[in-house]
């Protein structure tokens, strides 16, 4: 899951059509593992769910196609790449292979909606310093001068070891609701402040080589 969490979170509207067609192909595969679990051989399942999640997706990207083009084409390989993706391996694996069919569609939605909102929130932060936009809808002018390093491999890197550090921080420390607010607080102050002085240290070795 980490290659289209990266790079399709340049965009709220592209983390959005990822996530939802990954949740979308997460529910069908899981409800149809989970039909079939007492009939798939044990030594051949893995092989047998690549097959399963391949028509789904095969399915919704032409699907995307006709309906849906300029996200089609925005997305591009990375909606085949979905039937590798570890999210829907594994809870076809530990998940459907073992429970109803019911049990598997809610924990497939779950799933998939849990990942719709990790991309969000990159998306959120990349879109909104990177071009300076939601949506595609700018907030801030046409005078407005995006950092570009934020649309680029090394923003969803810094955006997302943020994220995560900041999630691991209210994790250890469980003492209630307010904690949560006072993290996200920090979040908000010190997430720019970090962009910040990394684009600086950039920006200073990019004059001294010009030097």
């Amino acid at each position: 899951g980490m290659c289209p969490l990266l790079a399709v979170s340049t965009s709220l509207t592209n983390a959005i059509g990822m996530g939802l067609t990954a949740t979308v192909i997460l529910m069908c595969s899981n409800a149809v593992i989970s039909s079939l679990r007492k009939i798939i051989p044990g030594k051949i399942r893995i092989a047998s769910y690549i097959v399963i999640i391949a028509g789904f997706v095969s399915m919704v990207q032409l699907l995307l196609k006709a309906f849906l083009p300029a996200l089609n084409s925005s997305l591009g390989v990375f909606i085949p790449l979905i039937v590798v993706n570890c999210i829907i391996l594994a809870r076809a694996e530990s998940f459907a292979s073992k429970n109803g069919v019911i049990d598997s569609i809610i924990d497939g939605a779950g799933m998939g909606l849990g990942f719709t909102m990790g991309l969000c929130v990159l998306a959120f932060f990349r879109e909104l310093l990177g071009a300076g936009s939601l949506f595609g809808f700018s907030l801030f002018g046409d005078g407005f001068q995006g950092m570009n390093i934020m649309i680029m491999a090394p923003g969803g890197f810094l955006t997302l070891g943020i994220v995560i550090g900041v999630i691991q921080l209210i994790r250890i420390k469980k003492n209630g609701i307010l904690l949560v607010f006072k993290h996200m607080f920090w979040i908000f102050l010190l997430w720019p402040l970090v962009l910040i002085y990394m684009l600086f240290i950039i920006d200073w070795i990019g004059r001294r080589n010009d030097n």
